[in-house]
């Protein structure tokens, strides 16, 4: 089951998305519960990079409201990055005061080794010793593995020498052995405004989306589609499928969208990356969310597209001599359906 709600105010998105999840058939009430964001740096959500304060504030919210007790939140920012000062920077210090929710920076942490597939892995013991880990990255690329998203994350639950040897072993097969010996509990993927190219930041594209589900490997796989991947395009994510952690989303997938009317309009158009595509791109009252998986898709295309682009609520009954872009763009002569439609099939549509 996954949940996928697409709303502005996201504090309230993310509390709303948890409530209508299956999160309470794992959780209980007595659990030591540990959130696990993604700074990688110490820059504001907004430049695409960490995880909205406001999205992790939404969970304590629920959490609190359940009756957990018991919960802190864990990180070990990149190489070279303060996590003190990204906590600082990004807001979860105001956050860890306002709730008295503690932080825990996993650089300082204790060290437990442990074996799989043939790997020797070291792991940061706080993470290992929680009860619910709750996996809170963005949705965004990455330069090396094309996509980042629950799987990935972990990576900030290792020490920073362990980070760099993981690059020696190839990146992959390591991050898909670390989730199996270090389980995410639930995932709570922040979608507002991903980067688009660099996993650093500075090319956010607004999708103002929560997605949440129970398994890595389905929510990353759903993930992957939306900003322009088939999952077997992500080796890491095609091994963890391989060794068991679990499978990718299907048409038999339960999936539940929130606020379908909530859709902000297009905000995007401001953005540098998408400035670069806008000659090809006909819009009229285009949702943020649908226009960025146009600009996802015509990223990862990278070529000149031959024919008009239609994309927005006001080409809805009209009939177009090109190519429409999401339900609205139906009566155009070729489009791709969906509101919205996956950066992966719009692709599709160019050849």
């Amino acid at each position: 089951m996954l949940v996928i709600n697409y709303d502005s105010n996201i504090t309230q998105n993310t509390y709303d998305s948890l409530k209508a999840s299956d999160i309470l058939t794992y959780l209980r009430h007595e659990d030591k519960v540990a959130i696990k964001p993604n700074l990688v740096n110490s820059n504001p959500a907004s430049d695409g990079a960490t995880t909205h304060p406001e999205v992790v504030e939404g969970i304590i919210l629920f959490l609190k409201e359940y009756g957990v007790k018991d919960i802190s939140i864990i990180e070990s920012s990149a190489i070279g990055i303060s996590t003190k000062r990204s906590f600082k920077n990004c807001g979860y210090e105001n956050l860890s005061h306002k709730y008295q929710i503690p932080l825990y920076d996993l650089k300082n942490d204790e060290v437990v080794t442990r074996k799989h597939s043939g790997l020797t892995l070291d792991l940061c013991k706080k993470a290992l010793d929680t009860d619910f880990l709750i996996n809170v990255p963005v949705l965004k690329s990455h330069c090396q593995t094309r996509m980042t998203c629950n799987l990935k994350n972990l990576k900030g639950c290792i020490p920073d020498d362990e980070k760099r040897r993981y690059h020696s072993l190839g990146l992959h097969k390591p991050i898909a052995a670390l989730n199996e010996l270090m389980k995410t509990s639930y995932c709570v993927v922040d979608g507002i405004c991903g980067d688009l190219s660099f996993e650093e930041g500075g090319t956010p594209v607004t999708s103002n989306r929560i997605i949440v589900g129970q398994n890595p490997v389905t929510v990353d796989s759903f993930c992957a589609e939306l900003i322009g991947y088939r999952p077997d395009d992500i080796a890491h994510l095609k091994l963890a499928r391989e060794i068991g952690i679990g499978e990718y989303f299907s048409s038999t997938t339960k999936l539940i969208e929130l606020n379908p009317d909530n859709k902000p309009l297009n905000k995007a158009a401001g953005n540098r990356m998408a400035e670069r595509y806008q000659r090809f791109i006909n819009d009229d009252s285009a949702c943020s969310v649908c226009y960025s998986s146009l600009i996802y898709a015509l990223y990862r295309f990278g070529g000149n597209i031959n024919k008009k682009l239609y994309i927005g609520q006001g080409y809805q009954g009209k009939t177009l001599d090109g190519l429409g872009i999401g339900n609205c763009a139906s009566g155009c002569s070729k489009y791709v359906p969906g509101c919205p439609p996956k950066a992966v099939d719009i692709i599709n549509l160019f050849y």
